[in-house]
């Protein structure tokens, strides 16, 4: 399939009520419909992390998604009526007695076409007492286009963006749930991660407040030399944007950093 330069993302900015799965998709799909009904239609829609549940860590067994079955019904059902491609943040996906944070992404024709499971997991929340780890990176292909994914704090570590634009992905995917006071580590981050990795880096953040936790959205795109092309600001809202992929080969050609790369020197 060609692959289409020009791309109209909507980042669904939500705030996430803690342990309602039916009030979180009821909200999303509203600002999905809002989204989806612009005189500018996005041909991308993108979701927070953790969206059904939030970070209801200890109550996950009850409301965690068993395979992701009911997300993945709506999520396939909406992309298919709208015709839009949907990167479904993430959800709490329960697989037989273990529980992940996970993606699902759907093409146009409501198809399945990714899925990931957060690998880094953040131990100053206690996820990993209870969550299991993915095992591994994922590439998906979306109308030609080789796009990859990382959730939240997944972004701290470098070698995973670098290791899909080694693989050739163009447009990097991370839904999250980030607070206050780490503003300035969430947007610094992502504009490392898109400038050293020449890569488009699209960030979804959800709003509003969680136990002690204050979500300050900030949701971003950013193009391949680390300018923004859109940004919201702390309250729920559609942040869209418009991205030309052909800027990513413009910039890996004028800057070559992976040809210059020199990978055997960096082991000790």
């Amino acid at each position: 399939m060609k692959q289409a330069m020009s791309w109209r993302i909507a980042l669904i900015q939500s705030d996430i009520a803690l342990g309602k799965p039916e009030l979180n998709r009821e909200r999303l799909e509203q600002a999905m419909k809002l989204a989806v009904s612009a005189a500018e239609k996005p041909d991308i829609l993108v979701l927070p992390e953790m969206w059904n549940t939030g970070y209801a860590l200890a109550e996950l067994e009850q409301l965690a998604d068993p395979d992701g079955q009911e997300s993945r019904a709506w999520l396939s059902a909406f992309a298919r009526r709208h015709g839009v491609h949907i990167v479904g943040g993430s959800i709490a996906e329960r697989r037989s007695e273990h529980m992940y944070n996970t993606m699902y992404v759907f093409d146009r024709l409501g198809g399945e076409i990714g899925r990931y499971s957060k690998i880094h997991l953040f131990c100053l929340m206690e996820e990993e007492k209870h969550l299991q780890p993915g095992k591994q990176s994922v590439i998906f292909e979306m109308d030609g286009m080789l796009a990859g994914a990382a959730i939240c704090y997944d972004i701290r570590f470098p070698e995973l963006a670098r290791t899909l634009a080694l693989k050739g992905v163009k447009l990097l995917f991370v839904p999250a749930e980030w607070p206050h006071p780490r503003l300035h580590h969430w947007r610094t981050l992502l504009m490392a991660r898109a400038i050293e990795n020449q890569m488009y880096v699209i960030a979804c953040n959800r709003t509003g407040s969680s136990g002690k936790d204050d979500f300050f959205g900030h949701s971003l795109i950013i193009d391949p030399w680390g300018q923004i092309v859109a940004e919201g600001g702390e309250d729920e809202a559609v942040v869209s944007g418009v991205i030309d992929l052909s800027l990513v080969e413009q910039v890996r050609s004028s800057i070559p950093v992976f040809n210059d790369r020199c990978p055997a020197t960096y082991e000790l």
